[in-house]
């Protein structure tokens, strides 16, 4: 049964979940949804997202929304296909969920501040707060110390094997380099830059950014 997707290709959640399923080897539709016109903020699409935010999925008739519930469903659900995203024990497993929780508490948020300031504003005539980005930088530049310090010990954040805590930060550095411009942060970070060529280079994420472009 194919994996129903509503969301839109360049928005950074459904990518996230978009990665996943590639990984797990899961087929799916994607089912556009139009940002621009606000289509997730109309009846029919709140819906299926009271939030008015994408993705939301349905596989058969399980409906699901927020990307990193979705991606630890997928894990989980296709269990027995591709790579095991989520580790083989209770130690291994707290570890992926330690590193989703800093990338969507942690990382994330300024990621997302830094991308409407410097690039989403401006590109719709809407002014941009720089004191805001400058602090949002600077944090984030704190944020990517303890990833440095962490990636020093280990191949990936949660471990020797790449897992859903990896995967969940592909789109939100690609933005990063590709449309803010900050390409920098991770490549004046030796293990950052390491992790991010290796992660960045697996089948699942080109396929994605094959979409994309």
């Amino acid at each position: 049964m194919v994996v129903k997707v509503y969301g839109a290709v360049k928005a950074a959640c459904p990518q996230r979940v978009m990665a996943c399923l590639f990984e797990k080897e899961v087929e799916f539709e994607l089912v556009h949804v139009d940002l621009e016109t606000r289509e997730h903020k109309k009846p029919p699409f709140l819906l299926r997202q009271p939030f008015g935010q994408v993705p939301v999925i349905e596989d058969g008739d399980f409906k699901l929304f927020e990307s990193r519930a979705i991606i630890r469903y997928i894990a989980a659900k296709y269990a027995n296909r591709g790579p095991n995203l989520l580790g083989t024990t209770l130690e291994e497993t707290a570890l992926v969920d330690q590193w989703l929780e800093v990338e969507g508490h942690n990382f994330n948020d300024l990621v997302y501040t830094l991308v409407l300031q410097l690039v989403i504003f401006p590109r719709i005539g809407q002014p941009s707060d720089l004191a805001l980005a400058q602090s949002c930088e600077q944090k984030l530049r704190n944020v990517l110390d303890v990833y440095e310090q962490r990636l020093s010990k280990s191949d990936y954040l949660a471990g020797n094997k790449f897992s859903l805590a990896d995967l969940s930060h592909l789109p939100g550095i690609r933005y990063l380099m590709n449309e803010a411009g900050m390409q920098h942060l991770i490549r004046e970070r030796k293990n950052v830059n390491a992790w991010w060529e290796d992660i960045s280079s697996r089948s699942s994420w080109k396929k994605v950014t094959k979409l994309i472009d």
